[in-house]
Formats: structure tokens, sequence, C-alpha cells
């Protein structure tokens, strides 16, 4: 199988299995609300930013690429 195909397709599960457990998932893990995350809220302002879920997301999709790369050889 030609290798960009095989890379489109797996990252095409990959994005089908973690938009099913952003969907369903959310009630047991909760990505965005989590210590850490930063939310001003003001009268007619709101700011968010997720520092804690952008770690978490940077560690897992890390992880991820290492074990594409060590199983992909």
């Amino acid at each position: 199988m030609n290798p960009v195909a095989k890379i489109l397709i797996i990252s095409g599960i990959i994005l089908i299995i973690s938009g099913l457990i952003w969907q369903f998932g959310g009630k047991f893990l909760p990505l965005g609300r989590l210590p850490g995350d930063i939310v001003v809220e003001k009268e007619n302002f709101r700011f968010y930013f997720p520092i804690a879920t952008s770690i978490i997301l940077s560690i897992l999709l890390s992880l991820l690429l290492f074990l594409f790369r060590y199983f992909g050889k």
C-alpha cells in the first residue's frame, strides 16, 4: 500500500476516534475545564486560555507521533 494512503487512513481513524471520545467522553474526561485552565469573566468579557488542557493534549500527541515513528519502520 502507498505510504501516503496508509498515513491518511490511520489519521482519519484517529480523528474519528478522538471525535467520538470528545463528544461522548466529555462527562468522564473534563478537557477544557481542568485545574490550571485560566478563565477570566467580567461583565461583558470572557477570556479563556486552557493551559492544562493544552499541555495534556501536547503530551498525548507527542506520544502518539512517537509511536507512529517507532512502529512505522
